[in-house]
């Protein structure tokens, strides 16, 4: 069983002793600090916090716990009920809420369930607050509101629909173009909240559709991160024909990948560079990915004429270097999908409605879409570490050796990445597992894994 606490929020199995999972115990002080949080920072508050969910088994449970809590501090709930992570995002500032907690483990399996914690402006806390948030839970610093105080609670299941009238009323998303397109597609959503909001969304753009594992019930199909060795069932759905894309998202439909109308994969990470490319060709201007996302999208930016620039990993440092270079499109390598026209969150349904877009002006297949982009093949691997390794040491070796050979660019924004003039390596230490984080970029797949092995290598020596 496993409770992990950090910047972004609380994350944990369910059931067990308390201290070792996301028990109802832990999930009232940390909800309890958050607001404690919310109300300090809050200028002119609104003394409204956004609640919503994914369909996870546990998540009824866990949002029962999280409004009493939140009411307990003299908040007024707002529960949207089953909801996207950037529907969430969104209903906080269409509602002015002074910010909003999305119950959702994203990728994680079943047994997973998590708090993520949203600002006013509906964005992630930065780090520092986020530490704010752990020093007044571990510190217990905080009151609870009188009985002629208490907070009220509120349904209101109209945000569905508000999201999705925000991606039709966005300039670049061609409504007219894919209805005439008449798109046939299968999506995969995973037994989550995708089968409630993403059939709307294609109704909306008269996409004609089939889903897989729709039903939002939280029993997921299958392992719901979406990389090719978890879709066999949607792959070979396309395998079989009469189909002109698959969908597939993550149980809170902030990831997005695509696979071909022949069932072979598009690429997660494929997925930012073609609605960056859309983007790009009709917006020029500057683009951000994480540290560990393909040169591709540099490649892709540089050809229209923007600057690329890299981030650390996470949604939070994504957005706020988007906002430091005034990035146009931006995200991260695991298909999620950042356009500020629509707000600063990763979003799948902005995501499906820029690619259908853009497929429709084509008007070629997926595959022969893919083909426009630059091939390249990430490997990911990990060392796992022993309780006297001195992870920190190791890194500033590594940075120090790679320094001194000219054809290595060295990056230390997070963990240390090596930037050759044809692939790249990014080692980082986890947040949340005694590992480094090995990923690595190049040409071909044994290339990459060759890349990737030989960093490997050398961290072993210096143990």
């Amino acid at each position: 069983m496993t409770l992990i606490k950090s910047i972004s929020g609380i994350r944990g199995t369910i059931g067990g002793k308390t201290g070792d999972t996301l028990n109802p115990l832990d999930i009232v002080k940390f909800t309890t600090a958050y607001a404690t949080f919310i109300r300090r920072s809050t200028q002119n508050p609104s003394n409204k916090i956004v609640v919503g969910r994914d369909a996870r088994i546990s998540g009824d449970m866990v949002k029962n716990i999280v409004c009493g809590t939140l009411m307990g501090m003299g908040y007024d709930v707002i529960n949207i009920g089953l909801a996207t992570t950037p529907t969430t995002e969104l209903a906080v500032k269409m509602s002015g809420a002074d910010g909003g907690v999305i119950i959702t483990a994203s990728h994680n399996p079943r047994h997973w369930n998590a708090l993520k914690l949203l600002n006013s402006e509906g964005e992630f806390l930065t780090a520092d607050n986020g530490n704010e948030v752990l020093t007044i839970a571990e510190k217990e610093d905080f009151d609870y509101a009188d009985v002629d105080h208490l907070g009220k609670y509120t349904d209101d299941d109209t945000f569905d629909k508000r999201h999705i009238e925000a991606v039709l009323a966005l300039k670049l998303v061609d409504v007219e173009a894919i209805r005439k397109a008449r798109f046939n597609v299968v999506v995969d959503s995973i037994n989550s909240v995708g089968g409630v909001i993403l059939p709307k969304l294609l109704d909306e753009l008269g996409v004609n559709y089939t889903f897989l594992n729709g039903e939002p019930n939280g029993d997921f199909a299958h392992n719901p991160e979406p990389l090719e060795k978890n879709l066999g069932g949607i792959m070979g759905e396309l395998a079989k024909g009469g189909y002109d894309l698959g969908v597939v998202v993550d149980p809170d439909v902030d990831r997005l990948a695509f696979i071909c109308e022949d069932g072979k994969m598009f690429g997660e990470e494929y997925t930012l560079v073609s609605v960056a490319d859309y983007v790009l060709q009709h917006t020029p201007g500057n683009t951000v990915s994480n540290l560990s996302s393909t040169r591709a999208l540099r490649d892709v930016t540089e050809k229209h004429g923007g600057v690329y620039t890299p981030a650390a990993v996470g949604e939070v440092n994504v957005t706020t270097k988007m906002k430091a270079v005034n990035a146009v499109i931006g995200g991260e390598g695991n298909g999620g999908v950042i356009y500020p026209e629509s707000h600063y969150g990763r979003d799948a349904l902005v995501g499906i409605a820029l690619f259908l877009s853009n497929l429709a002006h084509k008007g070629v297949k997926v595959s022969e879409l893919r083909k426009e982009y630059p091939n390249y093949f990430i490997a990911k691997n990990r060392i796992d570490l022993t309780p006297s390794t001195d992870v920190d040491a190791i890194l500033l070796k590594v940075k120090a050796m790679y320094e001194a050979q000219p054809e290595a660019t060295v990056n230390d924004v997070d963990g240390v990445k090596i930037d050759f003039p044809n692939k790249w390596v990014h080692l980082r230490k986890s947040n949340t597992e005694p590992i480094i984080r090995v990923y690595s970029e190049a040409g071909s797949m044994e290339e990459a894994d060759l890349l990737g092995k030989q960093l490997m290598q050398v961290v072993y020596d210096m143990q």
